[in-house]
């Protein structure tokens, strides 16, 4: 029981990774608030949450939207009587296509969701966390942040902005035993995917093909990144924040015995590669 006693608040909580995450906490004793734009799928997590002998709160909220921000995590203090950890699972893919043909609009959504929700949801968290002095923040990143991902302009940038947030972040913070960490998932197979699929040819061949190779194999399990977000919101993690670590090509299950080699290095973070040795851009 890795996380007895403890409270997350997991956003994107309705369904898919997020769904999974937050059934993994309870599984370890956790107690959860569990946010979500969909009534009924909240609802759902939260009834299978309970029946892991676990608290539950399903709430309703748009993570993009301060006010809603604000009252969900007032709403959790004032339930469950503290944040130990949160988990900014809540994103949109965003407008599919060519830069140049997206609607304005739908490309600020998806910053508006993925970033900025990431943003907001860290600070209504943190001066709880800080005035513990103890916290786990555990941010949604993968899917083109580390490379490029034509096509998916909107969804790529805020993934990259995520996890230089997340960096950024991690420094402010580790004087008051808070880490922050980003995680990459790993091809599961969400409602996402079926976007992928109905966009067609607008995503370009070779994504097309893979999102059709996911589809027919069944993807990769939400266990998997359910598993790496135990590991991250637990004590074995300790030590390890400002990192990105992917749940599928990383061997994280190592990673508490390498904890001083890792926050000694540049390994798993986003960096210039220098082949010069003058040090980075």
């Amino acid at each position: 029981m890795k996380l007895r006693d403890r409270v997350a608040i997991v956003t994107g909580a309705g369904r898919g990774i997020g769904e999974a995450i937050s059934l993994a906490f309870a599984g370890e004793g956790a107690d959860l608030a569990l946010v979500s734009r969909t009534t009924s799928e909240v609802m759902r997590t939260a009834t299978e949450v309970e029946n892991l002998g676990r608290r539950a709160i399903a709430i309703r909220a748009d993570v993009s939207e301060k006010q809603d921000v604000d009252r969900t995590v007032e709403q959790v203090i004032g339930q469950l009587g503290k944040v130990d950890i949160l988990v900014n699972s809540a994103g949109i893919l965003g407008p599919i296509g060519p830069m140049v043909n997206n609607k304005h609009e739908d490309w600020i959504k998806a910053v508006m969701t993925n970033l900025v929700g990431t943003f907001l949801c860290c600070k209504a968290v943190l001066p709880f966390m800080i005035k513990r002095r103890k916290g786990k923040i555990i941010n949604m990143s993968g899917g083109g942040a580390a490379n490029p991902r034509p096509m998916f302009s909107a969804y790529s940038a805020s993934k990259a902005a995520v996890v230089r947030l997340t960096e950024t972040l991690s420094e402010e913070v580790k004087e008051y035993n808070i880490q922050v960490n980003a995680m990459a998932p790993g091809a599961v197979n969400t409602r996402m995917l079926d976007e992928v699929l109905a966009a067609g040819e607008n995503v370009g061949a070779r994504a097309l093909a893979e999102a059709r190779r996911q589809k027919q194999t069944g993807g990769l399990s939400p266990t998997v990144p359910a598993a790496l977000a135990v590991f991250l919101a637990s004590d074995d993690s300790d030590g390890i924040t400002g990192r990105l670590i992917s749940a599928v090509w990383d061997d994280w299950q190592a990673m508490a015995k390498q904890i001083p080699d890792i926050m000694s290095s540049d390994t798993y973070t986003l960096r210039r590669i220098d082949r010069q040795g003058k040090g980075r851009a």
